[in-house]
């Protein structure tokens, strides 16, 4: 089978398309013909040494990559057959070796392809999806009628986060580039603020709850806008220290979090996008043997939504 490898930790150079053996799935295992995969910004992170690099350092060969959609070729579990449609993110943070033509995947973090919605739009609905939604129910307990604030509005978890946030019944205050106003109000957002023209902070006041994607000084501003008693749930993992003790110095709620892969939450999702509730904006999409070009894209850290890879 066709299958990316990272060579060494570095650039996009140390990306090699090679030929591997079919992985032999075990029990509870499905064997999936993947069709599209998601790029996440922890996978150019953890090319670059970062993100997960230290959990898959002594994995030889390296093959990135969590977040998948394709087709069951051989099934050892009750929960899926040949010729089923299926999405989600495998072994994350571990090895989920998605950059192949065929995964060896755990079929309790798979959930069914919503028949409406495309392979692409369905690789694209998994880490990102599950972040916002994990971040929401398993975290912050978003509630209806809350004010949330989410930072970089138009980005892969963030537009997935305003969308869930808005079905929650909150009120929903985005920040992204004056170029994705109309893109995030358009998902549901009651206000978007410009984060180059404006400091959220001198415009913004009496938040319930804040998404924090940024970390760094934005775990400091946020702080000065949310109510005693409020969340911040800060995800990026590297630059996000002290948050809990910074939050609880003002009486709130400081929480970091890393996704989780989940069957459970993806069926949950699958719900969404089959009835249109949740959609997946997909800016950009490469072919397998265009990665390099799809991890550099990516790491401008300004797509709108997700970016796919597609065999």
């Amino acid at each position: 089978m066709k299958a990316i490898i990272l060579k060494e930790f570095g650039g996009v150079d140390q990306l090699e398309l090679t030929e591997l053996p079919t992985p032999v799935i075990g029990e509870g295992e499905v064997l999936v013909q993947v069709k599209a995969i998601s790029i996440n910004p922890v996978d150019v992170k953890t090319r670059a040494g970062k993100g997960a690099a230290g959990a898959l350092k002594d994995q030889k060969p390296m093959i990135l990559g969590w977040d998948i959609a394709g087709i069951v070729t051989e099934s050892k579990s009750e929960e899926f057959e040949a010729g089923d449609e299926v999405f989600g993110m495998v072994h994350f943070p571990g090895h989920g070796k998605a950059y192949a033509e065929y995964v060896a995947a755990p079929a309790d973090q798979l959930a069914l392809k919503p028949a409406n919605i495309s392979f692409e739009a369905a690789a694209a609905s998994t880490l990102a999806a599950l972040a916002a939604w994990q971040a929401f129910s398993d975290h912050g307990r978003l509630r209806a009628g809350q004010r949330v604030l989410i930072h970089a509005a138009a980005g892969g978890v963030g537009h997935f986060a305003v969308q869930i946030a808005r079905h929650t019944g909150a009120y929903v205050i985005g920040t992204a580039s004056a170029e994705n106003k109309d893109f995030v109000l358009g998902l549901g957002a009651n206000e978007c603020i410009d984060y180059k023209a404006q400091r959220f902070e001198d415009v913004v006041k009496d938040i319930d709850f804040v998404l924090d994607t940024h970390g760094g000084e934005y775990v400091d501003r946020s702080l000065q806008v949310i109510k005693k008693g409020g969340t911040i749930v800060s995800i990026p993992s590297s630059v996000n220290a002290g948050v809990k003790e910074k939050a609880k110095a003002k009486g709130i709620n400081g929480l970091t979090m890393m996704v989780q892969s989940s069957g459970e939450d993806m069926q949950h999702l699958a719900g969404w996008l089959g009835d249109g509730t949740l959609r997946a904006e997909v800016s950009k999409v490469f072919s397998f043997e265009q990665m390099a070009e799809a991890h550099q894209a990516v790491e401008t850290g300004k797509t709108r939504g997700k970016v796919v890879v597609i065999f």
